[in-house]
C-alpha cells in the first residue's frame, strides 16, 4: 500500500477533477468519437497522459482492467461515483458526453490497456469484496502498510498520510478497495501481492483494511476543527 495517499496533494492541480477541457471540433463536440480526443479531453486531468496516473489511479493499469468487469467501467464513467472526485459524464447523469461518446471511452480503455500478462498467472482478489473488520484491519494494517505509511497510518519519508481526512473524504471504499488490489506503480505502490513478500493480500484481509481506513473517515469532511461552545 506504499503511497496511498500520495495523489492528495495533486487534486489541487486539477481543474475542476475530469471537467472537460474542450474539444476538437468546435461547435460539434458531439461528433466526437475518438478514443484518444475523449479521453485526452475528459479524463487525462487526473488519470494522467495515456492512462498512466496522476492526482487518481491510472487507468492503464492492467491489474486494473483484469479486475473490473465493463458494465461497471460504463457505469463509473457515466455516472461518476457519488462523494469522491470523479464526475457524471453522461448527458443523461448531468455530464457533457452523448452514450456513444461514453460508450468509446468506456471500450477503449480495455482495448488500449488491457494486458492478461500482467496477472503473471495469479488470480487477483475480486474487485468488490465481503464486509470487512475495522477492529481486524488493525493488524493488517501493521503487516502489510505500517511499514511505509507509519505506525499510526500518518506518513514516514518513504509515503504519505492514508488516514488523512481530506484524502479520505475524497475516495469511497470501493476505490481504496480498488487501489490496494490494482497498485498505484506510477507512484511506487505495489499491489496486493507486493507489500510482504512472499505474502499477499486476502480479499477479505483488504476489506479489513478498508473498514480500517474508513473508521478514520472524517464525520463532517471540510470542517476539521471543533465549533465553539
Amino acid at each position: 500500500m506504499k503511497r496511498l495517499g500520495a495523489f492528495v496533494l495533486a487534486l489541487a492541480a486539477c481543474n475542476l477533477p475530469g471537467k472537460p477541457r474542450g474539444v476538437s471540433l468546435e461547435g460539434q463536440p458531439e461528433k466526437v468519437t475518438s478514443f484518444d480526443e475523449l479521453y485526452r479531453d475528459n479524463c487525462a486531468a487526473c488519470h494522467g497522459e495515456e492512462g498512466k496516473g496522476g492526482a487518481a489511479l491510472g487507468l492503464a493499469n492492467p491489474i486494473y482492467l483484469a479486475i473490473v468487469d465493463d458494465g461497471t467501467v460504463r457505469r463509473v464513467v457515466a455516472e461518476g461515483v457519488a462523494g469522491t472526485a470523479m464526475p457524471a459524464f453522461a448527458k443523461s447523469a448531468g455530464g457533457f458526453l452523448t452514450d456513444e461518446q461514453v460508450d468509446v471511452i468506456a471500450r477503449g480503455l480495455r482495448a488500449h490497456w488491457a494486458n492478461p500478462d500482467a496477472l503473471a498467472g495469479t488470480t487477483p482478489p475480486p474487485h468488490a469484496g465481503p464486509r470487512g473488520d475495522a477492529q481486524r484491519g488493525t493488524q493488517v494494517y501493521a503487516t502489510f502498510c505500517a511499514s511505509c505509511h507509519g505506525e499510526n497510518g500518518t506518513g514516514t519519508k518513504k509515503a504519505s498520510s492514508i488516514v488523512d481526512g481530506s484524502f479520505l473524504a475524497l475516495v469511497s471504499a470501493q476505490g481504496l478497495r480498488t487501489t490496494v488490489i490494482a497498485g498505484r506503480p506510477e507512484i511506487g505502490q505495489p499491489d496486493w501481492r507486493g507489500d510482504v513478500s512472499g505474502r499477499a493480500l486476502s480479499s477479505q484481509e483488504i476489506a479489513d483494511v478498508v473498514a480500517w481506513l474508513e473508521s478514520h473517515r472524517p464525520a463532517f469532511p471540510g470542517q476539521p476543527y471543533p465549533a465553539r461552545p
